[in-house]
């Protein structure tokens, strides 16, 4: 296995949490870099993928790996308490060898167990890059997985296809620029986004 296949999800998914924590409830009804989402809708998006890959790991297909991603579903009552609890749980699926090998199913799609680590891996950092700038939060995602995120977009970017619509169109960044401002770039996102000013 490489570098890549036994990544530990739990340092992103700990940084995610922490920011979920920040989010006061005046800001849900705002705007994220993600235009489809407002705060709440980003955090239930949250709340899905994570119970969605976490059961992509484990094998454990069914209704939870059938739904497709571009469903936005609602944000669940306790979400401050429910969406710690299933981060923790997505990373310790990962953390199973056996989640990076073989087949699984995430979003409706099969794919290789591999590429639904780096999926989720990829999920975790430019969604959580997401929330901390429509929160006002700082944000340092953990090292590897912005690494891994990074490789994977580029991968995707060089993709006739992107994903099917899962990007948006690359922002150019320069080369010098850091890492994370050209790992959001990939993902179809301007890194100089700011929430806008209300009057």
């Amino acid at each position: 296995m490489t570098d890549t296949t036994i990544l530990d999800l739990g340092p992103q998914a700990t940084v995610v949490a922490r920011l979920v924590a920040g989010v006061p409830d005046a800001r849900l009804a705002d705007g994220t870099p993600c235009p489809k989402y407002s705060v709440g809708e980003l955090l239930a998006h949250l709340a899905g993928l994570a119970v969605a890959f976490r059961d992509a790991g484990r094998k454990d297909l069914g209704p939870t790996t059938d739904t497709a991603g571009d469903v936005v579903p609602s944000l669940p009552e306790g979400w401050r308490e429910e969406l710690p609890r299933v981060l923790d749980e997505l990373a310790e699926a990962w953390r199973d060898p056996e989640a990076w090998t073989g087949m699984t199913r995430a979003g409706g799609v099969d794919l290789p167990g591999d590429i639904a680590g780096l999926v989720a891996v990829d999920e975790l950092v430019i969604h959580g890059w997401d929330l901390a700038r429509a929160t006002g939060q700082d944000y340092a995602p953990d090292e590897a997985a912005l690494q891994a995120a990074h490789a994977f977009l580029l991968a995707s970017a060089e993709e006739e296809d992107r994903g099917d619509g899962i990007f948006g169109p690359v922002v150019p960044v320069p080369d010098d620029a850091p890492l994370l401002d050209r790992a959001a770039g990939l993902s179809g996102r301007d890194p100089g986004w700011t929430p806008p000013v209300t009057p």
